[in-house]
């Protein structure tokens, strides 16, 4: 694959916690104004920029994306984002609790991203990818990573160690709890670093499909309108991190009704099924069993294994072709509006508090998928069911913008 160091956009040394915001795509309009409120450096007011306009606003409106452009300037000019004066990559950990992950942020290739050297996993949806190509043309910059891994190597995780044993740019706690650090790589190790990746012969993208599509578009919009050959037109921002460091949390889901069943006529077609047992275990402990939240009890569902190709024989997959689809009407999880998901960051009290008030019928635990099952998936071409994973810790957007 192909990488290489950019001169960055990155916050001046005292401004990086209050710079640094959650993905524009893990909060709504209402929670991206919340936690923006009275901090007029979030990055939210540049990857959510309705927040700065009127309620009524329509998010895709002109107005917005012109919004988002002033607000990105307003940055640079009051020098609370400031342009590094050189070509570098750099270093991003991530510690949540004792979980502690790696990456290195550089320039990824929309060709690496066509022919399959990225691969993917997931499908996007039109209108966001249309949404984000815009905020990448309209501002003329990636402003949020797309989260990379790649199989593990031993030459660039000592290059890594060895940037991490210098004092870094930034070392702060976001309010979540999450501690963010920040390196930058030397300009003696750029070469090298630069070479070692020459000799990944594959990423995944982790998190950030519609990222990666949106830029994908805007770099081939601007290799047709003209922008030279050499230019950054090629180039998008992302964190690249080693498969063994990565945290994937369940996916859970949440149905809004029975499909017209009682809880008693639903728990008997689950029963003839799964194999169904009354449980405390909220969370499962492994593959091939769901925790069901129902009338206020926990059942276990689980399943003998057997034969299929890597999406058929995931979790999702089975409980959504043997009890969502045929027993609760979800034919489509995609565009039903009676499936809800959750990240598994809410845990299990979320599920709880759903259904016991009401707003859910029956919830369901899952157990995570594995990085592994996600590569091979991607290898082999294929897509894995909507809302599969849920990574944890989030790339914290702002910390770097790269310009085409």
């Amino acid at each position: 694959m192909k990488t290489k160091p950019f001169i960055a956009l990155r916050p001046a040394s005292d401004a990086a916690v209050k710079i640094a915001a959650v993905p524009y795509d893990v909060v709504n309009t209402e929670e991206a104004r919340a936690l923006a409120a009275g901090n007029p450096l979030s990055f939210l007011h540049v990857s959510r920029p309705e927040i700065d306009l009127p309620p009524e606003t329509d998010i895709y409106s002109d107005a917005v994306y012109a919004q988002a452009k002033k607000a990105l300037a307003d940055l640079l000019t009051s020098g609370a984002l400031v342009r590094d004066g050189e070509p570098a990559y750099y270093l991003y950990r991530q510690q949540m609790g004792s979980h502690v992950q790696t990456g290195v942020v550089a320039c990824c290739h929309i060709d690496d991203y066509a022919n399959d050297i990225i691969r993917k996993h997931e499908k996007t949806r039109q209108d966001k990818e249309d949404d984000r190509t815009r905020h990448v043309l309209e501002l003329g910059a990636n402003t949020g990573p797309v989260f990379l891994t790649y199989r593990d190597s031993a030459e660039i995780d000592a290059a890594v160690a060895a940037c991490a044993a210098t004092a870094p740019l930034y070392d702060f706690t976001s309010d979540d709890g999450n501690r963010h650090t920040v390196w930058k790589v030397s300009a003696a190790s750029t070469a090298s670093m630069r070479t070692l990746f020459d000799s990944v012969p594959l990423a995944y993208v982790a998190d950030g499909h519609h990222r990666a599509k949106a830029a994908w578009r805007a770099g081939n919009e601007r290799r047709a309108a003209g922008a030279p050959v050499g230019s950054e037109r090629d180039w998008f921002l992302a964190v690249l991190f080693p498969a063994s460091q990565l945290q994937i949390l369940p996916y859970n889901r949440l149905v809004a009704d029975l499909n017209g069943l009682t809880e008693e006529a639903f728990l008997a077609r689950v029963r003839e099924i799964f194999k169904v047992a009354e449980t405390d275990e909220k969370s499962p402990r492994e593959a091939r069993n769901v925790s069901m939240y129902l009338g206020g009890r926990w059942f276990g569902l689980s399943w003998p294994s057997f034969d299929g190709d890597p999406v058929a024989v995931l979790d999702v997959s089975v409980l959504q072709e043997r009890l969502l689809a045929p027993v609760l009407g979800i034919a489509d999880p995609r565009t039903d509006k009676r499936i809800s998901f959750a990240g598994g960051i809410r845990g299990t009290d979320y599920l709880e508090g759903e259904v016991d008030s009401g707003r859910a019928a029956v919830a369901f635990s899952m157990a995570p998928v594995s990085v592994a099952q996600m590569m091979s998936i991607a290898d082999a071409g294929k897509i894995m069911p909507p809302k599969s994973t849920w990574f944890e810790p989030k790339l914290r957007s702002g910390l770097f913008v790269h310009e085409i």
